[in-house]
């Protein structure tokens, strides 16, 4: 698979699941483009480098969001 064809996968998996969640597990991911989680590290760490996915963690969890979605990126704004 090339970068872009999983890259396009993740941005529609992700903006047609987001009226219901923002932030997803890198499972989630792995899962969207049909891979194992080895295979599919690499396209999801290139749309972090290039922002278009952002990374999130609690500390116990890592998750993975759209850049700009969510209510976390809705109070970053506020003033």
């Amino acid at each position: 698979m090339e970068y872009e064809e999983a890259k396009q996968l993740i941005i529609d998996g992700l903006t047609k699941k987001s009226k219901s969640k923002s932030k997803f597990y890198f499972s989630d991911l792995a899962k969207i483009l049909d891979m194992k989680p080895r295979a599919a590290k690499k396209f999801v760490n290139q749309m972090v480098t290039e922002e278009i996915l952002e990374f999130w963690s609690s500390g116990s969890t890592s998750m993975y969001g759209l850049k700009g979605m969510g209510k976390q990126a809705a109070a970053e704004h506020e003033d």
